[in-house]
This record gives C-alpha cells, sequence and structure tokens, in this order.
C-alpha cells in the first residue's frame, strides 16, 4: 500500500482534501473541494476538476483537461491531453440542469488527445478512444473507435481470423473444424460446391451443428456503423453463419479474445455458452443467420460485461474445483 503523502505543485491550487497518497498535482491545475480522487495519479499542467467528480487510482489526465461535474473515472484511465467532456445533453447560459449526466470511464480505457465525449456516455474497459474522436454513444469493452462520430473499428487484444474469400475452394465431402484460443468456440467449414449452374454449401443436422436447434433467427439491413451483440448466454449455444456479405465477430471468454471475419456463406462459427460475443463491421449485404439450442429467455442473457466478467471466473473456478474432485476420485493405475 503506498504510504505517500499526494505531491502538489506550488503554483497548483487543491481545495479538497480527498487525495490518495501518491498523487501528484502538477502547476495551475485547480481541483475543487468535494472532488476525490485516488492514489498515484498524475494530474498534469492546466487541469480543472469540478466538485462532483470521482477519480479513481493510477490515472493519468494530461494537460488542458476540464473534469466536469458527473464524471466517473475508474482506475488504471489514461486521458490525452485536451480531451473534452460534456455533461449537458442541452446546455443554456445561466439555465443550470437539476442533475448532470453521468459520464463514466470504466477501468483500463484511454481517450485520446482532443477526444470529444458527448454527456452520458460511457466507455468500456480497456476500450481506446481515438484522437480527435466524438463519442456520441456507449463503447464496448475493448473496442477501438475513431472518427466524428466515433465507431468501431477493431478490438483490442483480438487477432483477426479471416476466412477465405468464397472463390477458394473447398473439399465437397468433409467438414474442416477450426479451434478457437477462446473455450471451445470454433469455426465449421460446410462443403462447397461451384459449378456454371451456380454454387451450393451444405450441411447436416444434428451432426454438423453441435447442438439440436430449437430456434433460428436473421439479422439484416444492420448499418455499417452499429455495433450488435455484446452479451453472453448462461446456457443458450449459438452458431452463426453470415450467409450474404460479411461481418466480424469477436468472442471473449474473460481471458481471451479472438475475431473472426466472417465473408463465406458456407462457414459457421459456434459460439458455446459463457462466452461474450460482439458482431461488427458489417457490409451493407450482410445477413447473419443464427441458430440457437434454447428458446429466447431474457432471463438467460448476460449483458453487463463486469457482470459477465465475474459469471466467467466463477465457472473457471468451478471447473477447477470439479477437475480436482475427479483426480481425487480417480484410482492409481500400478
Amino acid at each position: 500500500m503506498n504510504t505517500m503523502r499526494p505531491i502538489f505543485h506550488p503554483q497548483s491550487l487543491c481545495e479538497s482534501t480527498q487525495v490518495g497518497p501518491g498523487t501528484r498535482v502538477w502547476a495551475f491545475a485547480h481541483i475543487l473541494p468535494n472532488a476525490l480522487i485516488g492514489s498515484d495519479c498524475n494530474i498534469c499542467d492546466h487541469v480543472f476538476i469540478e466538485n462532483d467528480v470521482v477519480i479513481g487510482s493510477r490515472v493519468t489526465i494530461k494537460c488542458g483537461v476540464q473534469p466536469w461535474d458527473g464524471l466517473r473515472v475508474e482506475d488504471d484511465v489514461f486521458i490525452g491531453p485536451n480531451a473534452t467532456f460534456t455533461n449537458d445533453h442541452f446546455p443554456r447560459s445561466k439555465h443550470k440542469p437539476l442533475e448532470f449526466a453521468i459520464t463514466r470511464l470504466l477501468q483500463g480505457c484511454s481517450i485520446g488527445a482532443n477526444a470529444t465525449i458527448c454527456a452520458g456516455i460511457t466507455i468500456g474497459e480497456n476500450a481506446m478512444v481515438g484522437a480527435g474522436a466524438v463519442v456520441t454513444k456507449d463503447v464496448p469493452p475493448w473496442a477501438i473507435v475513431v472518427g466524428n462520430p466515433a465507431r468501431v473499428t477493431g478490438f483490442g487484444g483480438a487477432g483477426i481470423l479471416t476466412v477465405p474469400p468464397a472463390t477458394a475452394p473447398v473439399p465437397a465431402s468433409e467438414v474442416t473444424v477450426h479451434r478457437s484460443k477462446v473455450g471451445e468456440v470454433c469455426l465449421v467449414h460446410f462443403p462447397f460446391v461451384s459449378d456454371p449452374r451456380g454454387n451450393l454449401a451444405a450441411g447436416s443436422l444434428p451432426s454438423d451443428i453441435p447442438f439440436e436447434v430449437k430456434r433460428f433467427f436473421l439479422v439484416f439491413n444492420i448499418p455499417n456503423t452499429n455495433v450488435r451483440g455484446e452479451f453472453a448466454h448462461k446456457q443458450c449455444r449459438q452458431f452463426l453463419m453470415c450467409v450474404s456479405g460479411s461481418c466480424s465477430v469477436v468472442v471473449d471468454d474473460g481471458e481471451n479474445r479472438e475475431e473472426f471475419r466472417l465473408t463465406r456463406p458456407n462457414v459457421g462459427l459456434y459460439i458455446p455458452e459463457n462466452v461474450w460475443a460482439t458482431q461488427y463491421r458489417h457490409s451493407p449485404d450482410a445477413t447473419l443467420l443464427a441458430f440457437a439450442s434454447q428458446p429466447y429467455d431474457a432471463d438467460d442473457y448476460i449483458r453487463d460485461y463486469d457482470k459477465f466478467l465475474v459469471h466467467a471466473q466463477s465457472i473457471r473456478v468451478l471447473k477447477c474445483e470439479l477437475q480436482r474432485n475427479s483426480h481425487q476420485c480417480t484410482p492409481l493405475t500400478p
């Protein structure tokens, strides 16, 4: 535990008594009385922090940033120079709202220089906001967003596996499977035949999809800037096929992430329970066909990434306990 006192530059003005040990406040920074700042932070020159602001530990705030009332910053966040935050959807001079919008920067995210974060936005864990981006809606965990308005262009920590183009030959008589580094996720290539009359892809049920199909749905006419999915199932398993166009799917088991670029109608992605899945980068003609192992059940969804991480950890602990017990019960072979 850091027992150092906070360090204040002689030219700084800190009215708050709630600044954690090891935090450095540099010249011409001004912190109002009710602001709460954690330990080992770096508050650079010309930063103005209002009253209703909570900043976690090991946060870096570069020069020229103004954290206004309503900003909540978790641990290990980086805020680049001249990043701009807003807290009122309809600002008027001399018309103060009853309460300011709450903007949240979740653990480990980074905000690039000169980015603008609109009021009430949540930036997900370990997300990266590019320099100059204008963020108008929530950013998913680990997402990389750029532009005005900001759009998702990738996900950190997820190597991209791109399915070969539709013209690539695939054996007509066999199904091939690519295992992912994420849990039991796998990519299934179905037989593909091409001749002058057109192309054909085929599979068998239930042998080629690893569950009994209880439901299916189609997703289409998706704006390219939209991100879909962003949830995990507790029990339901899914099998996704981009039967037209292309899209990207990012899977996450709480420890590993991998991105699959689906570009062929004879390829399916198996997503078991307890895996977080996100779809993005849809082509204009993308049509996503999804098979599910269970009827729709709203209670089976985990839509909050923090809750998913807790759930995933509990599943890992349970599996370890089961393995340990099974090893204890297994008789030794002489």
